[in-house]
């Protein structure tokens, strides 16, 4: 009985140790991709006329070839927000197997 024990043990310990690094692997699809064209983004008059500075955190969701899906702003001044995402979808980044979450951040000042 106390074999069979040990036996079990020695052989799920591996596999569960190996199952929550596999699942975290298959969620995570955040990389850090190169970019490889980066538009600057147009500051916006009412931003420039209320001395408006800061910047823009927005997350990116890159095709496999490289261009821009999406871009869902993270926090900033709500004035920048608009151009920053405006800029962020005309980026280009290198191409990848698969689906990317990118993290960008935008500065501005006038």
């Amino acid at each position: 009985m106390e074999n069979r024990i040990a036996v079990a043990l020695f052989v799920l310990v591996p596999i569960l140790a190996l199952i929550p690094g596999y699942a975290m692997a298959q969620q995570s699809s955040e990389s850090v991709r190169k970019t490889l064209t980066r538009v600057a983004p147009q500051y916006p008059s009412l931003a420039r006329s209320m001395n408006i500075r800061g910047s823009v955190r927005a997350v990116a969701l890159v095709a496999p070839n490289g261009t821009v899906k999406s871009v869902e702003v993270k926090g900033g001044h709500p004035v920048l927000a608009e151009a920053a995402q405006n800029a962020v979808r005309r980026w280009k980044f290198e191409p990848a197997s698969h689906e990317t979450s990118e993290f960008v951040e935008i500065q501005f000042a006038p």
